[in-house]
Parts: C-alpha cells; structure tokens; sequence
C-alpha cells in the first residue's frame, strides 16, 4: 500500500462529464419504454414521463451542484448526508449503496453485457450446472470475468478507468445518435409517428392475467391515471440513475467547486435529450399499440416488442433482419461503458466510510497507483456474488425506491445546511433555490407515496434492507470510537 493516502486530482471536466453520461446509460433506454408504454398506452404520457424523468434529473444534479461545491471530497453524496444528518443516516446510505444499489447496477449490468454477447456466441447459453431453481450457464461466468476485468483495470489507476470511461461514453453516445437519426430518416417515410399522435392523451393499462394468461386493457382517468404515471415512472428514473456517481469520485476531479456542478448539468441534460429524442424514434418508427400474437415487428408494436426489447425492434426496421446484431452490439458498448463508470466511482464511497471506520479499514488505503484497491475488490467479490445468485434483478427493483428516499434527503439536507451553516463557503448555490429544489422533493415524495400503494413489495422490501443497515452500524459503531479516541 502506498505510504501517501491522499488521492490525487487528475480528472477534469471532460472526464467527471463522460462519468455522469456513462453511467446513466446503460440497457434500460432500450428495454423500459416498452413497460412504460403498457402501463400508461398513450404517446403523450409516455413522452411526458420521460420529460418529468429528465426535469427532475436535471433539477437534482443542479441542486447537488451546491453540495459538491461545499464538499468537494471522496465520497460524494455519503458526506453530504453525513454533514447535513449524522452518522447513522450516512452509514445507512453507504450500506445500501454497498449492498444492492451500486453492486446490483454493476451485477444487472453484466448479464445484460452477457446476454446480448450471447446474440453473437449462442454458446454461452449453455448450462453448467443446475441446482434446484438456480440455473448457472456460461453467460454468467463472462459477467464475472468481466466485473474481474474492469474492476482489475480501474486498479491500475484512474488514468486506466478515465481512458475507458471516455471512449466507451463516446461510442455509445455516437452510436445512439446515429440510431436516432436514422430512425427519423426510416420513419418520416411512413405515418407511423402521425399515428402514434392521434389519440395523444387516451390512457389506457394492458396486463396480463396471471390465472388465464391473457392480456387485458382498461382505460386510465383521474387518480388511477395518476396512480399509473407514478408506479411506471420508476422505470425512467431507473435508466436515468447513477448521475450523482461523479460526486463519488470528486476528490480526484480538478478543480472540483466548478467541475463537477458543471459535470452533472452538462451530463444530466445531454442524457435527458438523448432519452428523448430515442423514444421519438421509437415512434417514428413503431406503432405504440400492438398485438402480443403478431409475428411481426409493426404488428407487436413498442407494448409488446419481443422480449421487451423496444430498442432491438427499432434497429430491426431501420436495418432489417441485421438489426438485431447492432442492436446487441451497441449494447454491449452502453453495458460495458457504464459498468466500469459504476465501478470506478462505487469503490470512492467505500473508501469515505472506511475513513470514518464505518467500512473494512483496509478499504481506506490507497494502493501504488493511489486508488482505493481493497475497496474495489470487496465491491467485485460482493457484485460478482450477486451474479451467482440470480437475484441481482429483484434487489435492483428493492433498491430503486430507496435510492429515491435517499436523494429526497439528500436535497432536504441543502435547507438544513443553509439553516446550520449560513456562512459556509457555497462556490455555486442550488439553480432556483428553494423552489426549484422543493418542486423536486414534492415531487419525488408524491412518487414515493404511489409506490407504497401501488407496489408495497418492492417498497416494503427497499425499506427492509435499508433497515437492516442499523444493527450493522451500531456494530461498526465501536470501531469508530476508537479511530476517532
């Protein structure tokens, strides 16, 4: 271990931009729409979740903008919560990071990169073994090895992981321009996005029942429209996740008081645009409704895209029956771009807590190449468990709704900190401060509430595991008292 346990600042805003985009896009932009456009069935609620999705994603980066700027250190939004709260409500954020949030993103992510690796090596899909449910198969072997790869990469210093980060943001960015661009070139030759808009605002909700296995639809007013738009938002929200990774990773950041408030507006609003313009496509492109007997692409339309895959059904038009291969390829690109966005910044937060010797202590060194070694291989082992488990994907879901509860904190805590420390040094304020932030936290509340009522497993058990972080704590606790004593 180095002797210097201090990281150094080589990231500039180019690189903490490419980390905010990388991890936001990953598969959900290509898979999500689909479910979204079942719950809702009307084009005008569709976009107009994914405009609120990118609203309260901009708002919120701009708002941690402020925070950032006060605490620009290793860490990120774990040392907000802790300055703003206390220690309890910092470790139980650092837990479920820990625990499903950053290495369930990292776990899904792979077998995603794993799945459509198999479009290209159909080999992969073989079995291994097979104990009682749990099926182990070739594809789950090259998620590991590449969470082993990536994370062994980002060991050989940041420079390894920024290089990556950039090309593979690039890639995919330029990628899914080129995607959009000919989808509008293919669509506007047909009416498809004329009449995609007909009929804009006539919501509806198609479901399959789980005792006849047939699908059902009934129209959508009022507060079950509302109800609807509040549990289908989770789906957008989720692809527009990980924009606060950069904070993470903000003591390497040059110049970071402008850096990275810069960062998170430039990267959020550029996603927010791309996501956009995507589903426009899909319009362009798809009809909204569809039949989940057709045989076809147009006839199954974007609510029933085989296997979900509203993305994959898109390239299919535009390049025919190739579609599919470019499709998987770009996936791959976006998986393994924002894997390693995920890995780089996860392993940061593990290194805050372990300061405060509320993580393994080793987690708080630095290796030769000064970055945090052991914290990214204990991230490694516990993601690369959760591949073998197979429950990486219900842990995601858990996980989403306290993601949601710890950002709401996380902006609560710009008015106590304003109230506590009024003279702190604030190098950028919170954009439309404090309306613009209150908007946010009602909002997201209001969405929170939604989903207790309309999805009480999920929620119920997001809150669980969030909980479970106290007896941890006050376990970790003692240690604490004595590197501090």
């Amino acid at each position: 271990m180095s002797q210097e346990n201090e990281v150094k600042r080589t990231l500039g805003l180019l690189d903490a931009t490419s980390i905010v985009a990388g991890s936001m896009i990953g598969s959900g932009i290509f898979v999500v729409s689909t479910f979204m456009a079942r719950d809702v069935g009307a084009t005008g609620y569709l976009l107009l979740i994914w405009v609120i999705t990118g609203l309260l994603t901009v708002s919120a980066a701009l708002s941690y903008g402020e925070l950032a700027g006060m605490m620009p250190h290793a860490g990120g939004q774990y040392v907000y919560i802790r300055r703003a709260y206390n220690p309890l409500i910092a470790f139980l954020y650092g837990w479920t990071v820990f625990t499903v949030i950053q290495t369930g993103v990292i776990a899904a992510v792979a077998v995603v990169f794993s799945n459509y690796t198999a479009v290209f090596f159909p080999e992969l899909n073989h079995e291994i073994f097979k104990a009682g449910t749990m099926i182990f198969t070739w594809k789950q072997v090259l998620a590991i090895i590449t969470i082993l790869l990536l994370t062994f990469v980002n060991n050989r210093g940041v420079r390894s992981g920024k290089i990556i980060q950039l090309f593979f943001t690039s890639a995919k960015l330029i990628a899914l321009f080129a995607l959009i661009v000919l989808g509008f070139a293919v669509g506007f030759k047909t009416s498809t996005l004329s009449d995609n808009f007909h009929h804009l605002w006539d919501a509806s909700r198609t479901w399959m029942d789980t005792h006849t296995g047939k699908w059902n639809t009934e129209s959508l007013t009022g507060i079950a429209l509302l109800g609807a738009m509040g549990a289908t938002i989770i789906n957008s929200l989720f692809s527009s996740d990980a924009w606060n990774n950069v904070t993470f990773i903000a003591a390497e950041i040059k110049d970071p008081r402008k850096n990275i408030p810069r960062s998170l507006f430039l990267g959020t609003t550029l996603v927010t645009l791309v996501y956009l313009l995507a589903n426009l496509a899909y319009l362009a492109l798809i009809p909204l409704h569809g039949d989940p007997a057709a045989t076809t692409v147009l006839g199954r339309g974007i609510q029933f895209a085989a296997n979900d895959r509203v993305g994959a059904a898109a390239a299919s038009v535009i390049f025919g029956d190739t579609g599919s291969f470019i499709m998987a390829g770009l996936i791959m690109v976006s998986t393994f771009g924002c894997m390693n966005g995920v890995i780089l910044s996860g392993a940061r937060l593990y290194y805050a807590m372990a300061q405060d010797g509320l993580f393994f202590k080793k987690a708080g060194l630095l290796n030769a190449k000064q970055v945090p070694s052991f914290a990214l291989w204990v991230q490694c082992a516990w993601a690369c468990a959760l591949c073998l488990s197979g429950t990486y994907s219900e842990l995601l879901t858990y996980s989403t709704f306290a993601s949601l509860l710890f950002y709401i904190l996380t902006i609560g805590g710009i008015y106590i900190l304003r109230k506590k420390e009024p003279d702190a040094e604030r190098p950028y304020k919170a954009f439309g401060y404090p309306v613009l932030p209150a908007i946010y936290l009602i909002v997201t509340t209001a969405i929170c509430l939604d989903l207790l009522v309309y999805d009480p497993k999920s929620t119920g058990a997001g809150l669980l595991i969030v909980m479970l972080g106290i007896p941890v704590y006050l376990i970790a606790k003692p240690d604490q008292k004595k590197q501090t004593s």
